[in-house]
């Protein structure tokens, strides 16, 4: 469709109206992460509402449309889930991960909050085979529909970062998903049912006056392509990963694009 519509302006003359485009990548490239916020700033209910309805019109595997949000606005409760992820984070510090962890304690300073969930049950609405079937194939199909069902979330949630964006709110994704202490310490402070379970958090609202957010690293366009077949240059072994996340991965994390040597 996409040749058709090139060559359909290429025959008549015209050259191709970028505007739009370039309206949409001016959000994109302003979708800037940030890990404290100005706390004295409260959103709007109407913004909470723009930012979820873009997430509601997100694609999803068999249109299941498997995601919730629950916005929260009480500060107790914004505390209590912060306190959560801070003790998460010292627990990391005991464990000697080596990973450069966020500051939770930026949760609580974050005027929008929106926690996002989902139900894995909703497995069932893609390709899988009956319960009744406990073959390794029959498990391979259960775990690829469940990454079908993480990526539909990760759509609609993008979706909504980029609507705050275009609000002119910075944002912060923190993943919950997978850490089962998260989800039983969570579950009861936002009421979810067990058969449920929290994927993220989604923080957003201006920085506090005295930071200024930056943009961080990107890899180049060329790094990223591959035209027909995929280019070996970008394949990169166990050992350069290993070198690029002892040696990079923290100043990626953590500073500005321009202090970064690619």
């Amino acid at each position: 469709m996409a040749n058709k519509a090139a060559a359909e302006h290429a025959s008549s003359g015209q050259s191709a109206d970028y505007s739009r485009y370039n309206q949409f990548m001016e959000i994109v490239r302003n979708r800037i992460t940030i890990r404290s916020f100005d706390p004295s700033y409260v959103v709007p209910r109407e913004h909470y509402e723009m930012i979820l309805e873009a997430a509601r019109h997100s694609p999803s595997g068999a249109d299941a449309q498997p995601w919730h949000f629950i916005v929260v606005t009480n500060p107790d409760t914004k505390n209590k889930i912060a306190d959560y992820c801070v003790n998460e984070q010292n627990s990391r510090a005991k464990l000697k991960m080596k990973f450069p962890t966020p500051d939770y304690r930026g949760l609580r300073t974050a005027p929008g909050f929106i926690v996002v969930a989902s139900d894995f049950r909703w497995v069932r609405a893609f390709p899988v085979l009956p319960d009744s079937d406990t073959s390794e194939l029959a498990r391979m199909y259960v775990a690829n529909a469940e990454r079908i069902l993480l990526q539909s979330v990760a759509a609609a949630t993008m979706a909504a970062h980029l609507a705050a964006a275009a609000l002119g709110y910075n944002v912060w994704w923190v993943t919950l998903l997978g850490q089962e202490k998260a989800q039983n310490a969570l579950k009861p402070i936002l009421g979810v049912p067990e058969d449920l379970a929290l994927l993220d958090i989604m923080c957003f609202g201006p920085p506090p006056p005295d930071k200024k957010p930056f943009k961080r690293w990107k890899k180049e366009l060329n790094e990223i392509v591959n035209w027909e077949r995929f280019d070996i240059s970008h394949y990169m072994t166990l050992a350069q990963i290993d070198d690029w996340i002892k040696n990079k991965r923290h100043l990626v994390m953590y500073k500005p694009a321009s202090d970064i040597r690619g």
